[in-house]
């Protein structure tokens, strides 16, 4: 039964450019750097599970957004896959604290 929970292994088409995206992800929400995202986030208006416009803020880096855009379909639908797997991973007392970032409205 634990085979139908495991997501499968797909592989990436373009490494390096993957990976740059990756790491900003990784990078924006790690401990040190998730409340300052988060607050750029708030300051430009801009909800947390839209990532395409995240992207095109330059909230993630500036070159993010091109380098997204380079890699396969594929590719990028692992990326938004593991942003938002993040994005849900924050620390609960920040979520609550910006609850207008996560609300569905």
């Amino acid at each position: 039964m634990s085979t139908l929970n495991e997501q499968p292994v797909l592989p990436i088409a373009d490494p390096v450019a993957f990976g740059a995206v990756k790491s900003a992800i990784e990078s924006a929400f790690s401990t040190s750097k998730v409340a300052e995202f988060l607050r750029s986030l708030d300051r430009q208006g801009v909800r947390i599970r839209d990532f395409e416009e995240v992207l095109k803020k330059g909230l993630l880096g500036k070159k993010t957004a091109a380098e997204y855009a380079s890699i396969p379909d594929g590719d990028q639908g692992q990326i938004r896959e593991l942003y938002l797997a993040s994005l849900e991973r924050v620390a609960p007392e920040l979520r609550q604290r910006f609850f207008r970032l996560y609300a569905y409205y």
